[in-house]
C-alpha cells in the first residue's frame, strides 16, 4: 500500500511514504521526494541522491517478502532536513565497506551519502526494524 502524508508542525514540516520493497517502488519514492523538497522550495540534488541510495540500500539489502519501507523527509526550524529510510530487516545493518576497487559495480552508496550529508547513522526497533537516516544542513551551509 502506498500511503503519503505532508504534515506541518511547529517546529518541523515532515513528509512521508510507504512504498513496496521493490526497484520501482525506490524510484517512485525518489520522485515522491523530488516533488516534495521542490514544494517546500528546496530542491537540491545532495538529497535527491542521498534519497536514491538509501532507498536502493532498503530495496537491495533490507527486502522481505510481503514488506515495504517507509521513506521519511523532516525538515527542522533551523533547516536541517533529515532523510529516513526504515525497513524490516533489522537484523541487517549497514556498514560502509570503505575502500572500493575501482571496477567494483557496488559498494559506494554509504561512501555517497557520508560524503554528501552532514551526519548519518542507523537506529533499531522496534524489532523487526531499522531506519537509516542521514542529516543534511540548510542550503548553502556546511559544517566546520
Amino acid at each position: 500500500m502506498n500511503t503519503e502524508t505532508s504534515q506541518a508542525r511547529a517546529d518541523a514540516r515532515v513528509f512521508s511514504v510507504r512504498m513496496p520493497s521493490t526497484p520501482r517502488g525506490a524510484r517512485l519514492a525518489r520522485h515522491a521526494a523530488v516533488r516534495q523538497l521542490r514544494a517546500w522550495e528546496r530542491p537540491s540534488d545532495a538529497v535527491e541522491l542521498v534519497v536514491a541510495e538509501l532507498v536502493s540500500n532498503a530495496v537491495r539489502h533490507g527486502h522481505v517478502p510481503g514488506r515495504g519501507f517507509r521513506l521519511v523527509l523532516r525538515v527542522s526550524d533551523g533547516g536541517v532536513l533529515r532523510v529516513e529510510v526504515s525497513d524490516t530487516r533489522g537484523e541487517c545493518l549497514p556498514r560502509s565497506s570503505g575502500p572500493v576497487g575501482p571496477d567494483a559495480e557496488s559498494g559506494r552508496g554509504l561512501l555517497l551519502v557520508a560524503a554528501l550529508a552532514d551526519r548519518w547513522g542507523t537506529e533499531t526497533g522496534p524489532e523487526p526494524r531499522k531506519t537509516v537516516w542521514a542529516e543534511l544542513g540548510p542550503p548553502g551551509v556546511r559544517p566546520v
